[in-house]
Order: structure tokens, then C-alpha cells, then sequence
């Protein structure tokens, strides 16, 4: 069989996998939770929906545990590495949940992201608090000793009816803006308007919540701090129809009006990961490769 110089990669790269199968297939899974709790709303022996932080040697990850079907979970479990996945240390977020220890005031906990501030040297768990009611609020859980332990989170969002909270800091010590962390969620109370906070003290407080420069509505956003200080976001657009995208270039005391980086995620719950997300565009700062949209996730 012959192959030309376009199917020679293909076999090269069919090849490769395949040798690589057994090999990836030998490496043990280790668990780093389970599910405590025995709460009647949820769905028990469950842990859902992770996010993963590192930097350095230390990794950080946060996740749902004991999903509640109608959303969120009885709390949210947090794992802790400090030598870069050889071995772990877990526990659960205090002061969030009913069920929590010591116990919070909400009936459910959602949505976390894993964030860490180097100037400050704190670790952050971004959560969407879920009320009886059927209010949410944006919290902020901070670990001071390297993700050992976790406060009692602090109130972010105090306006409107959040949902799909994301968090990120910078860390470019030559950043104008190092140190600042920025939470991103979009209030379901306003026709999903997307909000952006700042924080410049590792968490301890937030800033007011700031509209795009055109008052964008949106799901999913998720804020990608580049080196030399700029903040992008991209964004879905409220029908889930395109990935949008804005930017802030002082630090999040103000942002721009939204823009098309191209590209389409037809049925997209949130947008897909931002790290290749790097070129930069005049209209919003960024545009994006080619690639297949994300999956729905539940």
C-alpha cells in the first residue's frame, strides 16, 4: 500500500496511538474523594463537574459532591497536591451548605472554579451559592496555607441572580494589574447579563459589578488573563448560538463593548476552554483557531 505525503502523517500519527494505548492504560487512577453526605435532596456517592488549578508543584481541584437533580450539590469538595499529583488531601468547603461543617445558609452549591493569586499567595474556590428560594449568590472561599484549608467563603455578588461563575488572576509579576483576580458570572434576573467583579486583595473583598461596554447578555464567560495585563473574556451569546468575546485593559475598572472572535458553538452550555485563545484582533483583542464546538454538559 502506498501513501502519499498527506496520509503519511495520518498513519505516523494511527501508529503512535496505538503504541501509546497499553501504556496509558497501566497508569493507576487514584481517588482523591468521595461523597460523605446523606442528605435526602441529593444524588448520593456522586462527585461532578471538576475544576483543576495549578502552580508550581501544587494542584488544586474543586468539585460538586452528592449532585441534587434539580442543580448544584450538598457542598463542594475540594483535593489538594503538593507534589504534583503523587499524593493527595481532600476535604469539603466549610460554611456554604446546610450539611456543611461548620453549616452555611444555602440549600445547594454549585458551579466551582479554581483560581490561585500568587502576589498574595492565596488559593481561591469561586461557588454559586443556591438559596431555598431560588436566589444564587456568587462566594469565595480562600485558602491562605497552600489549599490545606478553606475559609468560610466571602460574599461576591450582592446584586441580581447569578449563575455560571468563573474566576482568574494575574500572575505576570511585570502585569500593571498583578495580583488582581476577576469573577465573571451572568445575572439569569436581567436576561443573563454578564457582570465582571475585581478583586486587589486575594479575595477579601470585590468590586462592584461592571457591564460589557454594550451591555452584553451571555452565558459561560470565562476571564483569560494575558501577560502584559489585558483581561479577555469569551463568551456565548445568550441563545447559545456564537462565542463572543470582550476585554478590559485597566484592570477591570472598565470593559469594552463585545465583539465576534469567529467561530460558531451551535447548543454550547458554556464556551470551550480559553487557552488557545491567544491571537490578538482590533475589534476584541483575541481571535480563535478552528475548532469543533464543546459538548453539552448537564
Amino acid at each position: 500500500m502506498r501513501f502519499g505525503r498527506r496520509g503519511l502523517p495520518i498513519l505516523v500519527a494511527v501508529v503512535i496511538a496505538l503504541i501509546a494505548i497499553p501504556a496509558l492504560a497501566a497508569v493507576p487512577l487514584t481517588r482523591v474523594s468521595t461523597d460523605p453526605y446523606t442528605n435526602a435532596a441529593s444524588q448520593h456517592q456522586t462527585e461532578v463537574e471538576p475544576d483543576t488549578f495549578s502552580f508550581g508543584s501544587t494542584i488544586v481541584s474543586a468539585f460538586q459532591v452528592g449532585r441534587v437533580f434539580g442543580g448544584g450539590s450538598a457542598n463542594i469538595g475540594w483535593a489538594r497536591s503538593g507534589d504534583g499529583g503523587a499524593t493527595w488531601t481532600n476535604g469539603f468547603l466549610p460554611g456554604t451548605t446546610t450539611v456543611a461543617s461548620p453549616p452555611g445558609s444555602f440549600s445547594a452549591i454549585s458551579d466551582p472554579a479554581v483560581a490561585f493569586d500568587a502576589r498574595h499567595g492565596v488559593w481561591l474556590i469561586s461557588s454559586l451559592g443556591i438559596r431555598s428560594n431560588g436566589t444564587n449568590q456568587v462566594v469565595t472561599s480562600r485558602s491562605t496555607n497552600g489549599g490545606l484549608s478553606w475559609s468560610n467563603p466571602v460574599a461576591t455578588s450582592t446584586t441580581g441572580n447569578p449563575d455560571k461563575n468563573w474566576i482568574a488572576c494575574d500572575n505576570t509579576t511585570s502585569s500593571p494589574f498583578y495580583g488582581n483576580c476577576y469573577t465573571e458570572w451572568d445575572n439569569t434576573a436581567d436576561g443573563n447579563r454578564i457582570k465582571l467583579q475585581t478583586s486587589g486583595n486575594g479575595g477579601l473583598t470585590w468590586g462592584p459589578a461592571r457591564n460589557s461596554g454594550d451591555n452584553a447578555t451571555g452565558l459561560g464567560g470565562q476571564p483569560v488573563v494575558r501577560p502584559n495585563g489585558p483581561v479577555l473574556v469569551p463568551m456565548n451569546n445568550a441563545n447559545q448560538s456564537q462565542i463572543r468575546s470582550f476585554r478590559s485593559i485597566d484592570g477591570g475598572a472598565s470593559w469594552r463593548a463585545t465583539g465576534p472572535p469567529g467561530g460558531r458553538s451551535p447548543g454550547c452550555r458554556s464556551t470551550p476552554p480559553p487557552a488557545p485563545w491567544t491571537t490578538s484582533s482590533p475589534a476584541s483583542g483575541w481571535t480563535a483557531p478552528p475548532r469543533a464546538p464543546a459538548p453539552a454538559s448537564a
